[in-house]
């Protein structure tokens, strides 16, 4: 049976059109029109656009949010602080945890979610009885929020270049990337044909997989034609000890041994040379921006508008959830260009949105969705042009610029109802945020 939902104003792939008829039948679009609203329409006020894709999200970081903003240090002592989470978890902390997460994603208007997961094992390393367990709480608690999900299923081998895992870092680690790969294909085979999840893979970083075992990641992508995600040149002090171990900087490691192409993704990048931009954008490689989280833990700006005019295509992600609003990240990565340069309008908000939809879904494995079209994914997400932030303003600009997360009164994800009137199905997020994350302090 369709659906009908007329939007007061929704952006189509040629720009802001009034109201707009939108056909929903299952989990697809099927037909886009102009007119006046049926009496069996349901009606979305506001702008409607397609559902967001965070294309970069660590769930379990959420729990360190307000806990470490205030005091001193950088990146590797708040490394620290997300060590002791990862320590405490266990499958039902996770699924708890992260079913609030993505429920605060979809209210921020979020329909697909990239995890980037490194969290397999139980204390001390031991496999659980399905050594996939912690993967599986995941998919379960992104379906119960109403998102679809990348599990990007991580290898993560060494604690550092050429030092062994320690701490809660055992609990990340399969000994092989043969062996992360033989737990990755028995994950991939669990949801094959399941339309709203894709299996992908990641290198954790250039620190944690060394070279001569990236290869074997590269072909699983390959394999499965799935998304390959790495962190990239995220700290200086990262690039420094690649240089010094290989003589060469992380992006050129990683493609010297096949990690970089159109199904790959760059996240961070945020200390480039010369030739890792061209190396990026020449094989096509995606360049995921976490602007937010960057500048929390004081890591830099990076040359995403340098990155997008060679020929990287830039999405967006929330990475460590300091914020979850993909429309701040989305501005932000033109506001950091300002200050970095001294100079206004480097990208124009239709394209910062694309970032943050189409490119996105792409870069997770999901190129049918992130637009309003015949055929895509009906993933509607309706913003209020009349809050204290956005009334006076109009169209993308409005969202891109002055709108946030809690703009977003309406949500359909894949044709299912997830946010109405600014609340999620599952009831009151922020409870079930302060329970999950209570039960971990």
């Amino acid at each position: 049976m369709s659906l009908t939902y007329w939007c007061e104003q929704a952006w189509l792939p040629d720009g802001v059109a009034d109201d707009v008829l939108v056909v929903v039948d299952g989990d697809r679009i099927v037909k886009i029109g102009q007119g006046p609203p049926p009496a069996s329409a349901e009606r979305l006020p506001g702008l409607t656009i397609p559902g967001l894709a965070n294309a970069h999200s660590h769930a379990f970081h959420r729990a360190l949010r307000g806990a470490t903003q205030g005091g001193k240090g950088d990146f590797w002592t708040w490394r620290d602080r997300m060590y002791e989470v990862a320590a405490r978890l266990d499958p039902d902390d996770y699924l708890r945890l992260a079913r609030a997460v993505y429920a605060e994603m979809a209210l921020a208007g979020v329909t697909c979610v990239g995890e980037f997961h490194y969290l397999h094992h139980a204390s001390g390393g031991r496999p659980y009885d399905d050594p996939n367990t912690m993967g599986h709480a995941l998919v379960q608690a992104a379906r119960d929020a109403g998102l679809r999900i990348a599990l990007l299923d991580t290898c993560y081998l060494y604690g550092g270049m050429g030092k062994p895992l320690s701490g809660a870092q055992v609990r990340f680690g399969d000994g092989t990337a043969d062996r992360w790969a033989a737990r990755a294909a028995d994950l991939a085979a669990a949801y094959e044909g399941q339309p709203d999840v894709e299996i992908g893979a990641a290198i954790h970083s250039v620190r944690a997989v060394p070279p001569e075992q990236m290869p074997v990641v590269a072909e699983f992508s390959h394999h499965h034609a799935a998304p390959l995600h790495a962190h990239v040149s995220e700290q200086r002090a990262e690039n420094a000890a690649c240089v010094e171990m290989y003589a060469a900087t992380p992006v050129q490691l990683l493609h010297e041994h096949g990690v970089l192409g159109p199904r790959s993704t760059a996240v961070h990048a945020t200390h480039l040379a010369e030739v890792d931009i061209e190396l990026l954008a020449h094989s096509g490689t995606f360049v995921c921006m976490c602007p937010t989280t960057e500048r929390d833990l004081a890591d830099g700006i990076g040359p995403a508008r340098t990155l997008a005019d060679r020929g990287a295509p830039i999405t967006l992600g929330s990475d460590s959830h300091a914020v979850i609003d993909l429309f701040e990240e989305a501005r932000a990565v033109e506001l950091d260009e300002r200050l970095a340069t001294g100079r206004r309008g480097h990208w124009a908000p239709a394209d910062l949105l694309a970032a943050a939809t189409s490119t996105g879904h792409t870069s997770l494995g999901f190129p049918d969705a992130g637009l309003l079209v015949p055929g895509a994914w009906a993933d509607l997400v309706s913003v209020r042009l009349d809050s204290v932030r956005t009334a006076g303003a109009k169209g993308v600009e409005a969202v891109v610029f002055a709108a946030a997360a809690a703009d977003v009164h309406s949500v359909i994800s894949g044709g299912r109802r997830v946010v109405a009137d600014g609340r999620h199905v599952l009831g009151d997020v922020g409870s079930l945020l302060a329970e999950a994350i209570g039960a971990l302090r």
